[in-house]
């Protein structure tokens, strides 16, 4: 590992902190960059995720992925987690914290908003940090890229009926330009990007490809460290002004994220799926589309509402949360193959992932 990955937690914690420090100091700069955007995606953020996916999806090796059919389990996998147990789980940790836990604190009306940004992060799998995700733990990128795709096709149909249902509601409006643009920016053009110049590069020699992206990895994590600092700097007030709120609105989304994911691992093991396609699996399952989150939570109750605060947190939380599982994955894969031989000689346990 080079020294960027190495460190990558301690970068990630310097940004946070610069982020909200740049965010005091300088507001007005940070209003500037946040009023860059179309259809509530920043433009600025959609540049820095773009160069950070990009490395990936030059790994893509597209004829491996008319394979994908052969070992459908890791997408299995992640469809159940994200549709049929990812949202519902949410909803009932929002109600269990702010109308038991937390209600001698937080009255019904914010509480009620609470839960309803919580909602609609369970209802948005992740569909461009994943890809960032998944090159950390050195998952397949062809199999990756066939997971993100299938979610983002699933969340056209299904966003708006189930956050409907959650949220108690008959009329959610899904910002379907915020939808279209984000799947656009964050996956469509970095792939076509990818597709292009790795073939070129295979025109050069069979180390190209792997010269080049090496060379990228640093810009890579730079563009998720610049990331980082800008949406701790669009925050950096409310961190300030608000900050047992967002104490409270955290650990119910700490454990979404933790639970889910060690669900996820769980039935990748059972699964047996290889780590390069359990890790990306697991953490498809457990980050989430904060973009079009925040657009929706906005579009529906305003600005200023609790719902909307309740997505920021997520976003907030998920690059730290995210960066520990990461760790774990990794972890955890390199336990796999002395787990596997001990079993094959009778001295050990069945491997996590054997």
């Amino acid at each position: 590992m080079g020294l960027f990955e190495r460190y990558l937690t301690l970068w990630v914690a310097l940004g946070i902190a610069a982020g909200v420090a740049l965010g005091v100091v300088m507001p007005g700069f940070f209003q500037t960059i946040a009023g860059i955007e179309i259809a509530h995606v920043n433009l600025i953020v959609a540049v820095l995720i773009w160069v950070m996916i990009y490395p990936m999806m030059i790994q893509i090796d597209w004829s491996s992925i008319k394979d994908v059919g052969k070992k459908p389990r890791g997408l299995v996998l992640t469809l159940v987690v994200n549709w049929l147990i990812k949202p519902f789980t949410m909803a009932a940790l929002g109600v269990l914290f702010f109308k038991v836990v937390f209600a001698p604190w937080v009255d019904p009306q914010s509480a009620s908003e609470y839960i309803a940004g919580m909602i609609l992060l369970g209802v948005a799998p992740c569909t461009a940090m994943v890809f960032v995700w998944s090159q950390l733990v050195k998952g397949d990128a062809s199999y990756t890229l066939v997971q993100v795709s299938v979610n983002d096709l699933i969340m056209i149909f299904a966003f708006a009926p189930i956050a409907a249902f959650l949220l108690g509601v008959t009329d959610v409006t899904v910002p379907w330009q915020t939808l279209l643009l984000s799947t656009i920016l964050y996956v469509v053009l970095p792939l076509v990007a990818g597709v292009l110049t790795r073939h070129a590069l295979q025109q050069r020699s069979p180390t190209a490809v792997g010269d080049f992206v090496a060379r990228l990895k640093p810009w890579s994590i730079t563009g998720l460290i610049a990331t980082v600092v800008l949406l701790f700097g669009f925050q950096a007030q409310t961190i300030l002004d608000k900050p047992l709120v967002i104490a409270m609105i955290a650990v119910p989304l700490l454990l979404q994220t933790y639970g889910i994911f060690l669900l996820s691992w769980v039935g990748a093991r059972l699964l047996k799926l290889p780590h390069d396609i359990a890790g990306p699996a697991c953490l498809i399952g457990t980050s989430n589309f904060f973009e079009l989150a925040v657009a929706v939570a906005i579009s529906l109750f305003g600005l200023h509402s609790g719902a909307a605060l309740a997505t920021v947190v997520g976003v907030l939380v998920e690059v730290p949360v995210m960066l520990s599982l990461v760790a774990l994955v990794n972890r955890w894969g390199k336990q796999a193959p002395a787990a596997r031989l001990a079993q094959a000689t009778g001295h050990g346990p069945q491997g996590p992932l054997a």
